[in-house]
């Protein structure tokens, strides 16, 4: 009983009751509890969503959780704001979270997400609920059991026709730094300043219009002025089983440079051992924001060589490396500033991301003219398209080569 009473009180401490969702299935009512955590977000429990669908509610213990319903089947990472059905990849309002055991979902899971996945939920905004269709089931079929197909082990589609058909194209676009974390500020001598993670932010949300446009799925690290573990941003793009993780920064020149204020341009990185000096600063400058992530272990992924080495015999790095000579290719159309090439080094932020991977330095925050071109709307907008094409030019020449999908 004691113990019960605590638990209760460590709930209570993380969050505050909200209104309930009603769920109707047929004729039955019922209501699932909501509360609001203490970052503002309005959830519900994942596993009595599920209970009051008369679905299924599977967690992996791996941060991995799945829920099946009739004929949908929706994966879910702990800590991630994705959802992944099928070959549907769509992004939520908010990051799911675990809270003394248990994963609460955003209530805009149920109310918005949902419906677009399955054309048998409908949400009511006026009677605030959510609708599934009463289905009639054969004889002697299990009310709350998909069906299976017994080979493989997955929840049929009424879609099963068209299972063949190539997947989307996914591309997990990185907008470097975020929240507490500025990442460089400039321009030297400079009255008016600029900070990194907004830079980053509009070419992302720039490059996730252009990518969109050509009809590519995009998923992004961040949406807002958030902090993102480093670790965190490579998986976010491994649930989402993206085809590339591209990741946006500014770069900032070193101050014991002759004349550091006249250093400029743009060059692009792929995961391998740091050779140069230069390489090896840029890499010590962006891993730096790990000293943000107050929960991080900073040891946890060393060595970072012995992963890098591993790294070297897989073949996303080769395949990097030559999205990285395509983004080079691309920005030299566009870029006023210098072409520095494509260089390596230990990013932290792509270490976990198993795919085609690269960081663009889309220019030095700490030059008056990068910057200014960096920080112009129409300029972002230039910048993105060229980093689109080169992706979309990636995809294209990578699938020729194995003849099949990404």
């Amino acid at each position: 009983m004691l113990s019960l009473l605590a638990f209760a009180l460590q709930l209570a401490a993380a969050t505050t009751p909200s209104p309930p969702l009603a769920v109707r299935v047929g004729e039955r009512v019922r209501n699932v509890g909501t509360v609001t955590t203490r970052a503002g977000v309005r959830a519900l429990r994942a596993d009595q969503l599920m209970a009051a669908l008369g679905g299924l509610y599977a967690d992996h213990g791996d941060r991995r959780v799945e829920l099946v319903w009739r004929d949908l089947r929706v994966e879910l990472l702990e800590g991630v704001a994705v959802v992944v059905s099928g070959r549907d990849t769509l992004s939520m309002s908010s990051a799911t979270s675990r809270i003394d055991g248990l994963l609460f979902l955003p209530v805009s899971f149920a109310t918005q997400l949902l419906p677009r996945l399955s054309s048998k939920l409908r949400y009511d905004a006026t009677a605030r609920e959510l609708h599934a269709a009463a289905v009639e089931r054969p004889r002697g079929a299990s009310a709350t059991t998909p069906a299976v197909n017994a080979s493989s082990g997955r929840a049929t589609s009424e879609n099963a026709a068209s299972a063949g058909a190539a997947r989307r194209r996914i591309v997990v676009v990185d907008a470097g730094h975020g929240g507490p974390d500025n990442g460089m500020s400039g321009p030297i001598g400079a009255q008016r300043k600029v900070r990194e993670k907004d830079i980053t932010l509009e070419v992302a949300r720039a490059l996730k219009a252009a990518l969109e446009q050509r009809g590519i799925t995009v998923i992004m690290t961040r949406t807002k002025d958030t902090l993102i573990a480093l670790s965190d941003r490579g998986k976010i793009a491994n649930h989402a089983k993206g085809d590339l993780f591209l990741s946006v920064h500014v770069n900032a020149a070193n101050p014991r440079w002759r004349d550091p204020g006249a250093a400029r341009g743009y060059e692009t990185y792929f995961l391998a051992e740091a050779k140069t000096e230069d390489e090896k600063r840029v890499e010590a400058m962006e891993n730096e924001a790990i000293r943000f992530e107050t929960s991080a272990d900073a040891t946890r992924d060393d060595p970072l060589g012995f992963i890098i080495r591993d790294m070297a015999q897989n073949e996303h790095l080769r395949e990097s490396a030559r999205l990285a000579e395509l983004m080079q290719l691309g920005l030299r159309k566009v870029h006023p500033g210098t072409d520095r090439g494509v260089k390596q080094a230990g990013f932290r932020v792509l270490v976990t991301a198993f795919m085609p991977a690269v960081l663009v330095e889309i220019g030095f925050g700490s030059n008056r003219g990068d910057s200014d071109f960096m920080t112009d709307p129409d300029r972002q907008r230039a910048l993105a398209s060229t980093l689109a094409d080169a992706a979309v030019s990636y995809l294209d020449q990578y699938e020729r080569k194995v003849g099949g999908t990404p």
